[in-house]
């Protein structure tokens, strides 16, 4: 039987792929870009050093932007009371760790639930502070209150400070959550990481 993780473990994780050409994807989260129609008019916000390329990570039934090539992994976490599948997709570029995870809670009734654990739990990690609301806006997203973009500041492990933007959404009863994490983010580049997000067929 696979082991079941907490989300906390998975959020956590991700500060493992800072600076790792390939993922070393033990990402879990504590109970844890520039799109097609969109790319032209984003690219030009994007800094040079990025790639961006289109990503659909099979079975999200989103599209988005990265600016470098993710490597994916999956494992079943506990995401409140329940064992979920959760798959990540991630990459580190210009010094920013780029993430979307996503798994099916198959209950609409437990999506608002997830999507603010997720959310809190991603600023726990870093012991987050000075919290900012930024504009959040996924094309054919499932509305729900607990929908949201937060920038905090916060620290890493090892005391060092940085920066960090977490969005999370539904789409049914997926739920996903989007992060960039850098010491210094750049504004333009993670506005068009978040702005390409979108719901595909």
């Amino acid at each position: 039987m696979a082991a079941v993780a907490s989300a906390h473990l998975f959020t956590r994780a991700l500060w493992q792929v800072r600076g790792l050409s390939g993922l070393d994807n033990r990402l879990s989260m504590k109970r844890s870009a520039c799109l097609s129609g969109l790319a032209g008019a984003l690219m030009l916000a994007c800094a040079p050093a990025l790639d961006w390329r289109e990503v659909r990570p099979a079975g999200s039934g989103i599209a988005l932007l990265f600016p470098c090539k993710p490597n994916s992994h999956a494992r079943q976490v506990k995401l409140g009371p329940d064992s979920v599948r959760l798959e990540l997709h991630a990459c580190t570029a210009a010094g920013t760790t780029w993430a979307l995870a996503f798994a099916d809670m198959g209950d609409p009734t437990r999506v608002g639930r997830a999507l603010v654990e997720l959310r809190t739990t991603a600023a726990d990690n870093l012991a987050a502070v000075d919290p900012k609301t930024l504009p959040l806006k996924v094309a054919g997203a499932t509305p729900n209150v607990a929908s949201q973009r937060v920038q905090f500041q916060g620290r890493m492990p090892d005391g060092r400070a940085v920066t960090e933007q977490v969005a999370v959404f539904a789409r049914g009863t997926h739920v996903f959550q989007a992060i960039a994490l850098a010491d210094k983010l750049d504004a333009a580049a993670a506005d068009s990481f978040f702005g390409s997000m979108r719901v595909v067929p």
